[in-house]
């Protein structure tokens, strides 16, 4: 039997970084996002030869090792080795598992899509179909985060992992206590339409480690730094308009949002945008975009652009004339999911 999973990629359009403890926690966060037709996959053959190995085809990295209820996390493949000792220790009463794990990704670490959270989304689902282990989408999303952000150490925020889960467009809020609500969102097929012929992804060539952003907005929220803090809370008022607007097909104040959204994430960090990103930013404003918006934490990955659908060609071509790529991406309204090849189905 072959086993096979995927979980999409995602656009944060507003709140991104009010996931993040400690700000999410004191002040209670939200976020809207929604998710692409960009996944990351993960394949598992169950072997009989006492070996586990992992490939990440797509990073050209691999690791080997003997059946063993716990791999250290140190080396590579962190996301692989963090993700199979939980699901030994919680599901296999400390069995040792023996199976190949092979993944790819269709945007690179660094993307600022989520990919890393979404990749361990994809292995958890993918071990969940082959060992038939009972968990709900809440479970899924609450166990990469533990993976993630607890067992290996990886600093980041909530989102990403609720986004790979319950795919399409989500109001999430982010309680003092603790808890994560994710609200659904029903949006009206013109308005999806509309956005998506006014959406391109341009990936500025540079990706980007967000844990250092991530971690001088950690300090600067335990430093009550009032710039910083006067952007997160900016970013969570304008992720409540934004959530507003986008259901009532309101595009004009959807792009005041995101233009406000991205002044006030600069806000929050020094190393959110660069020299590089504005001159970007400038020359996408210049050549008939309304509103753009590095996507992620921040320096670097992919910008997001919105722009009016009759001039989305002019500006792709211009675009495609720099360093960067273009993508044309669609909203996916599914999460992760999984499924199972038999022998005599191959």
């Amino acid at each position: 039997m072959i086993v096979r999973a995927k979980a999409p990629l995602r656009l944060g359009l507003g709140g991104g970084g009010t996931d993040v403890s400690p700000y999410c926690d004191e002040f209670g966060g939200v976020v809207l996002n929604a998710t692409i037709d960009m996944y990351a996959y993960c394949t598992i053959e169950p072997s009989n030869d006492c070996k586990i190995r992992f490939i990440a085809s797509d990073r050209q990295e691999s690791f080997e090792c003997d059946s063993v209820s716990y791999i250290p996390l140190e080396g590579n493949l962190l996301l692989h080795k963090g993700v199979y000792n939980k699901i030994v220790k919680r599901f296999c009463v400390e069995k040792p598992l023996s199976f190949k794990l092979t993944t790819y990704s269709d945007a690179v670490a660094g993307s600022g899509l989520g990919s890393s959270s979404t990749m361990v989304v994809a292995i958890i689902k993918a071990f969940m179909e082959w060992l038939n282990l009972p968990l709900g989408e809440y479970d899924i999303a609450s166990l990469a985060y533990e993976i993630e952000r607890e067992d290996i150490g990886l600093s980041g925020g909530k989102q990403d992992q609720y986004a790979a889960t319950f795919g399409g467009f989500n109001f999430i809020e982010f309680i003092q206590d603790g808890r994560v609500i994710v609200n659904p969102l029903r949006i009206k097929n013109w308005i999806k339409n509309e956005l998506e012929s006014s959406l391109i992804l341009y990936y500025t060539g540079t990706s980007r480690d967000s844990a250092k952003i991530i971690d001088e907005q950690i300090k600067n929220t335990r430093a009550k730094a009032n710039k910083s803090l006067e952007g997160m809370h900016e970013l969570k008022a304008s992720a409540f308009k934004m959530k507003e607007s986008i259901l009532k097909g309101d595009f004009e104040t959807f792009i005041i949002c995101l233009k406000d959204g991205w002044e006030a994430k600069k806000k929050t960090s020094s190393v959110i945008t660069n020299p590089q990103i504005e001159k970007m930013y400038n020359y996408i404003m210049e050549n008939g975009a309304k509103a753009a918006k590095i996507s992620g934490a921040g320096g670097g990955g992919f910008m997001m652009i919105i722009c009016d659908p009759t001039k989305r060609f002019e500006l792709v071509e211009k675009l495609k004339k720099t360093e960067g790529n273009v993508i044309l991406a669609s909203f996916t309204e599914k999460g992760t999911q999984a499924w199972t090849l038999y022998d005599e189905v191959r």
